[in-house]
């Protein structure tokens, strides 16, 4: 390379400072079109050989930019997102969360790692290449505007648009290092389905003194919620792990590899308590169900004596690639009809598929050996992430291997306040997918 990639990454972080000053928050709709019309106008500053939004107007749009590279046979598709969480809580900042500061060598902002930190080191990478030959191979870029609700549009713009995302191999947003700060790279991820749980005991809330006979809506609720799952994190509903996939030996033996330390993990998170004994196995191939809020009569301040009269809740699964996030909700209602809560009714809101890609797949070797040429050979490999996405849409629509890898690390804080990415982290990501890069259009 002419010029270091590292350091042109770090000199350039900058250029891009106002996509962390935009609040582009689409559970709040704020600020969404706003995003999209700037990266539109950087992907044109940049030389893109097409620019256009995706999707109806009527939602927010995916972004889609093509770039034409030295060997026009081969292409790499790269997916972003450029909405983020909700700030809150405020108070827990320690500065403005749309403002974006550097201290002590790490970058603080919404969206620093998830996702807009990654996506600056995808155009910090692009303008080094214009500036210093051009692009190894073809880029293209979708970036959506609704990964943080659920991607809810995400399928019928890739279906309506697989020509033009045609592609040999996708690179997805996120990933880095971990919590014992060794460098890895991920084939897919969990999928997921999220769900309500409501119920209704009468027609409006009681004065407590009333308890003595009427039905509380809260405790009816917590009381089903309890028949879900076990303290050891098994979830106890019928059906619930029938289509989970064993792990193939070389999965087995790369998630046995994989060096998770839940010591560390439970250092920086503060936790209290821990569900399982075998955790690297539950992260990969096992699904969960998580309780994410709950709500039932006065929570204001002060003292106001009721029965409520609805109460509902906020749940969530984490699936392995094989299960049907549909079928999971479907079993979960079918639970409490059996167990005596037929009055709980389960409302589904969203699902995603997982996805896993084959790890005998070439782009998958070349991206492992060079991650482990530049971090060395404590690199790991993880069959999927424990998190979630669309990947499975992009991973069977396109035919494509994807391979997740980042400039973030366990530590970033993602989804809560102080979030960041450290400089120097940034710099050697951006400089590893510019070696990978060159050495596809070598191959």
């Amino acid at each position: 390379m002419k010029e270091n990639l590292r350091k042109f990454a770090l000199k350039h972080l900058p250029d891009y400072f106002e996509l962390l000053r935009l609040r582009s928050i689409s559970a709040q709709q704020k600020e969404i079109p706003e995003t999209a019309e700037y990266l539109v106008k950087v992907f044109n500053e940049l030389g893109a050989a097409r620019v256009e939004k995706l999707g109806s107007p009527e939602h927010a749009p995916a972004i889609f930019a093509e770039f034409t590279g030295n060997d026009p046979t081969k292409t790499i598709l790269f997916y972003q997102h450029y909405d983020v969480q909700p700030p809150e809580p405020l108070e827990k900042w320690e500065s403005d969360p749309f403002e974006p500061t550097i201290r002590e060598e790490k970058l603080y902002a919404r969206g620093a790692s998830d996702n807009k930190g990654e996506l600056i080191s995808r155009l910090v990478l692009v303008k080094y290449f214009q500036a210093n030959g051009g692009l190894p191979v073809n880029v293209k870029f979708f970036v959506e505007g609704e990964e943080e609700i659920g991607s809810l549009h995400v399928e019928q713009i890739v279906k309506e648009n697989k020509a033009k995302l045609a592609a040999d191999a996708c690179i997805w947003e996120g990933g880095g290092k971990n919590y014992v700060d060794n460098y890895q790279i991920v084939g897919g991820m969990r999928g997921i389905t999220v769900f309500d749980v409501e119920t209704t005991t009468a027609d409006i809330d009681l004065h407590s003194s009333l308890a003595s006979y009427a039905e509380n809506a809260a405790w009816r609720l917590v009381r089903g919620l309890a028949t879900l799952r076990d303290d050891t994190g098994k979830v106890l509903v019928e059906g619930f792990y029938d289509d989970v996939e064993p792990l193939s030996k070389a999965e087995e033996e790369a998630v046995f590899a994989y060096d998770f330390d839940l010591d560390v993990a439970i250092s920086r998170a503060g936790l209290r308590r821990t569900v399982k004994a075998e955790h690297k196995v539950a992260l990969v191939n096992e699904p969960t169900m998580t309780i994410n809020g709950l709500t039932a009569g006065y929570q204001g301040k002060g003292v106001k004596t009721v029965i409520p009269h609805m109460a509902s809740a906020k749940l969530d699964c984490r699936l392995t690639p094989s299960q049907d996030p549909r079928k999971i909700a479907q079993l979960i209602q079918e639970h409490l009809d059996k167990n005596g809560f037929a009055d709980l009714k389960v409302r589904y809101r969203l699902g995603e598929n997982g996805y896993r890609s084959p790890m005998s797949d070439p782009f998958i070797k070349l991206v492992l050996a060079k991650a482990k040429k530049h971090y060395g050979k404590q690199t790991k490999y993880l069959p999927n992430s424990a998190g979630g996405g669309p990947a499975e849409i992009f991973g069977n629509e396109l035919n494509l291997p994807i391979v997740i890898l980042g400039v973030s690390y366990a530590g970033s804080q993602v989804h809560s306040p102080n979030e960041h990415i450290r400089l120097q982290d940034f710099g050697d990501g951006t400089q590893l997918l510019g070696d990978i890069l060159i050495e596809f259009g070598k191959n």
